[in-house]
């Protein structure tokens, strides 16, 4: 007779944001109904004033806020920071609306288990103001990705994206709105895979259930991630 396999622990997620956490109210949400297993071990913050930190308190979720002009360097900071995701124990470290670039010293050692959700269809338009930055280029197609987290901004490997087409009536704000509405369902799905498994990630890619992925997964319209066409 064979023995039941033991079902193994929820992966554990630290996640670091600076601003609304509508992100990261997503994952709790995500969590709370079951749809991730996972736990959500801590949320991590270079903000003490961001909403991300009220709406982990209210799900019983333990925070950490750090101001970064209470250390002399970013390095300083970024050690005090992370020495704190680190003592939650994550498995995973979801980088979920965070502003402030992370020094190097602390991103190496963190590949490639540190993630983030990005709004751009990367390699274009690394940085900040993307919505602007894609309609100023005459971008056709707009969107966002989830990358592996390396020293270099945004230069990570590509793991999934969701793409959208460009209206022409588009200013940076209605094209933002309708990333965002996309964009959680995008990390959502790609958590999904992450905590189960059948995606897997390095410095130099990622592969889906043990084949190399040749380019980003893609979100369908049901929510899906699909390997490209």
């Amino acid at each position: 007779m064979t023995e039941p396999s033991t079902p193994t622990a929820p992966k554990r997620i630290a996640v670091l944001a600076s601003g609304e956490g509508s992100t990261l109210q997503a994952i709790i949400d995500a969590c709370r109904t079951g749809q991730l297993r996972a736990s959500l071990v801590g949320v991590f913050s270079d903000r003490p004033s961001a909403r991300a930190l009220h709406r982990a308190q209210a799900a019983g979720i333990a925070t950490t806020a750090l101001s970064p002009r209470d250390f002399p360097t970013r390095l300083a900071f970024d050690q005090t920071l992370f020495a704190a995701v680190d003592a939650s124990r994550p498995d995973l470290i979801v980088l979920a609306g965070y502003l402030r670039v992370i020094a190097a010293e602390i991103v190496r050692p963190r590949i490639p288990r540190m993630i983030n959700l990005h709004p751009s269809l990367l390699p274009k338009h690394p940085g900040l103001n993307t919505h602007a930055r894609a309609l100023a280029a005459g971008d056709s197609t707009h969107g966002a990705s989830v990358h592996v987290v390396t020293p270099e901004l945004d230069a990570g490997p590509v793991l999934a994206q969701v793409r959208l087409p460009v209206h022409p009536d588009d200013t940076a704000a209605t094209l933002e709105q309708r990333v965002k509405a996309r964009e959680k369902p995008l990390l959502i799905a790609s958590l999904d895979l992450l905590v189960d498994g059948r995606l897997a990630t390095g410095a130099d890619g990622g592969s889906l259930d043990g084949v190399r992925l040749s380019a980003p997964l893609l979100l369908n319209d049901s929510n899906r991630l699909v390997t490209a066409p």
